[in-house]
């Protein structure tokens, strides 16, 4: 079996996966040959139906299409806003943005989405996407995860991260509940956080433009923003020994990177983790930094 990652920062970082790509696809032997790229996930800045995180992204859509056109990567569209009305479904920018991914690779594209309004308004008017069902659900009951699973309407299901290591249920769940599995590896919220699905309400208001405060994160690291090497401390975080050595052989195959608010700096270390074999881990770093069309910061 092989690791599908999916990427973070479709829209954000695509000066990054501009020079990375081809680096990725050209020099093969610089990475590990039992994982690839599943997909790269993200939002335009400006987007109604944007969630999990406050989009920055500001790149041409037709150019993020014509890169995932170029290296048949699926683009999955993170529409996980959580409090979508029905006078939301017209929104001229996003539905612009699905008629232009739908089919703009030879891989299918997918849509990552909390609102089941959405869902049904998606699925009858632009019927090639696959459907991801969102972390931002915060599904940390696996009763209500394993019916999330066993929804026809998903390709994929993004558990909250705290099931990540639930392995006395997880080893019960069929051979087709596990390929829907979507592992989020890399999370350094605090894994007793209280307010996880609060944090991601407030993001919903703001991308639908609504006046409110900004959430407060209570965790005793939010002073110093995301550290991946507490992240790597975190009970729920999958490292790619645990990848290599206990997921993929029970039969797991999806892992989600975050990072799309971290910047393109922080992507790198994480690709250069989880997909770079470290005897060309600074082979790959130069190539990225001394490119002198990128911006990392």
């Amino acid at each position: 079996m092989k690791a599908y990652y999916h990427l973070p920062g479709l829209f954000e970082f695509y000066d990054f996966y501009k020079v990375f790509l081809p680096l990725f696809y050209e020099h093969r032997e610089y990475f590990y040959d039992w994982c690839e790229i599943g997909s790269i996930y993200g939002a335009p800045g400006d987007c109604l139906w944007g969630g999990g995180r406050v989009g920055f992204g500001e790149e041409d859509p037709e150019n993020v299409a014509a890169l995932m056109k170029e290296y048949g990567i699926s683009a999955r569209l993170t529409f996980s806003n959580s409090l979508i009305r029905e006078e939301h479904l017209s929104d001229r920018n996003c539905n612009y943005l699905c008629k232009l991914f739908e089919k703009c690779s030879d891989s299918p594209s997918g849509i990552i989405i909390y609102s089941d309004i959405l869902l049904d308004y998606i699925k009858e008017k632009y019927p090639g996407f696959y459907f991801v069902s969102t972390t931002t659900k915060v599904l940390i009951d696996f009763n209500d995860f394993k019916d999330e699973l066993n929804r026809e309407e998903f390709m994929y299901v993004v558990p909250d991260f705290r099931l990540n290591k639930e392995f006395e249920k997880l080893n019960l769940l069929t051979a087709n509940q596990k390929q829907k599995v979507e592992f989020l590896c890399n999370e350094c919220c605090s894994f007793d956080c209280p307010d996880r699905k609060a944090c991601y309400e407030n993001v919903s208001r703001k991308s639908l433009g609504e006046d409110c405060e900004n959430h407060i994160c209570v965790s005793p690291h939010a002073e110093y923003g995301y550290r991946f090497s507490e992240a790597m401390k975190n009970p729920g975080f999958i490292g790619i020994e645990d990848i290599q050595k206990v997921y993929l052989p029970k039969g797991f195959s999806n892992f989600k990177i975050e990072g799309r608010s971290l910047g393109s700096a922080m992507v790198l270390e994480f690709l250069l983790y989880y997909m770079t074999k470290p005897e060309y881990r600074l082979t790959v770093r130069e190539e990225i930094y001394l490119d002198s069309m990128l911006d990392l910061f």
